[in-house]
């Protein structure tokens, strides 16, 4: 079986690629949108796991462009307690490997109601790719760790790219910021290989002096808030630690009061609208607590804190393409400190009994 680290270091090729044949890949969505786009007033994108952390670090960049509403929803609560669809929301159902049973149920039931869903699923011949939805695979191939980087990612890739070709194609943006778009985009994609160079050399260092965490604690916002989350996801699946991804201002409404000295924190900045909030949060943390890092897409000065630059200077929105693999080579890392096994299920009862996959 391929490693975290195998599909981590394959992002580069892989966004190039999908990057020369998006428009393929994504022709049936952006041509329903435009088809609907005086109908349509949200977009909803039902996802759950990495595929909901995904989402979050698209979504700032999609209702920016696209100038309505995009919503993240849980499918299973969407499933069992909304009950009046609409056919004026454009719904995307995300499921990588397409066996998310609470995904799947909502798309049958929205199939059901003759209400157009598109899903996202890398696996044409899942169980998902079977419910007569209109299906766009990611152009990715099918990934084997089932704790999943690659799939997290091109999901961010794929999203963000039909909310730019959509944007552009029914006259939302002008020329100018469509190219400027794919040109930082393309900017991010070749410097991929950089930015995992310097990530490993960061989370080397990073965990000889932190090799016995108990908490840890990853702090974002806008497209870093998905970022955060799959922080919390990717920690506990694979260290089996408590870890935990919050928005900023979400941190500072309550939990921090729960603050433990021993406690880490990594603040993913995308150094946009809130940096200076998120240096206030620092700086009280750091009255209270020593183990802080910062992972910025560019250079930054703190002399207090254990930085990680990613030298990538783009739009604050599209950050969440490239600023996750610190954080998913930290989770790979740490759990082969541990020496926990990454290929065999830690509960293998666990769907046989509850049948989240199917």
């Amino acid at each position: 079986m391929k490693s975290m680290e195998y599909y981590i270091k394959s992002e580069a090729d892989t966004y190039s690629k999908i990057f020369k044949n998006y428009q393929e890949l994504l022709g049936p969505l952006v041509e329903k949108y435009k088809a609907n786009q005086a109908k349509y007033n949200s977009v909803v994108l039902f996802a759950t796991g990495s595929s909901s952390n995904a989402a979050y670090g698209a979504v700032p960049y999609m209702t920016e462009r696209l100038g309505i509403p995009v919503y993240v929803e849980e499918p299973s609560i969407a499933a069992n307690y909304h009950s009046k669809f609409r056919d004026d929301i454009l719904y995307v159902a995300i499921s990588q490997g397409g066996h998310s049973a609470s995904t799947i149920k909502v798309v049958k039931e929205l199939v059901a109601k003759k209400i157009d869903v598109f899903v996202l699923t890398s696996d044409p011949d899942s169980p998902i790719a079977q419910t007569d939805a209109q299906i766009i695979l990611m152009g990715m191939g099918i990934e084997e760790m089932p704790y999943v980087t690659l799939g997290y990612s091109v999901t961010i890739l794929l999203l963000i790219l039909f909310a730019a070709e959509s944007s552009f194609q029914t006259g939302k943006i002008a020329q100018t910021d469509y190219d400027n778009d794919k040109n930082e985009i393309g900017l991010i994609i070749n410097n991929l290989p950089e930015v995992v160079a310097v990530s490993e050399k960061w989370t080397d260092q990073y965990l000889a002096q932190n090799s016995d965490i108990k908490r840890i604690f990853f702090i974002g916002y806008g497209a870093a808030y998905g970022v955060a989350r799959e922080g919390e996801t990717k920690v506990t699946e694979t260290v089996h630690i408590t870890a935990q991804g919050k928005e900023l201002e979400e941190y500072m409404h309550g939990p921090y009061i729960g603050l433990h000295s021993s406690d880490h924190f990594v603040f993913i900045e995308p150094q946009g609208k809130l940096e200076q909030r998120s240096q206030k949060l620092q700086k009280f943390l750091q009255l209270h607590c020593k183990n802080l890092a910062l992972i910025a897409k560019k250079a930054v000065s703190s002399a207090d804190l254990n930085v990680l630059n990613l030298n990538t200077d783009v739009n604050e929105l599209l950050t969440a393409l490239f600023m996750t693999i610190p954080v998913h080579l930290l989770a790979y890392k740490l759990s082969k400190s541990k020496k926990i096994d990454l290929e065999h299920p830690t509960y293998p009862e666990f769907d046989e009994i509850t049948k989240s996959k199917i």
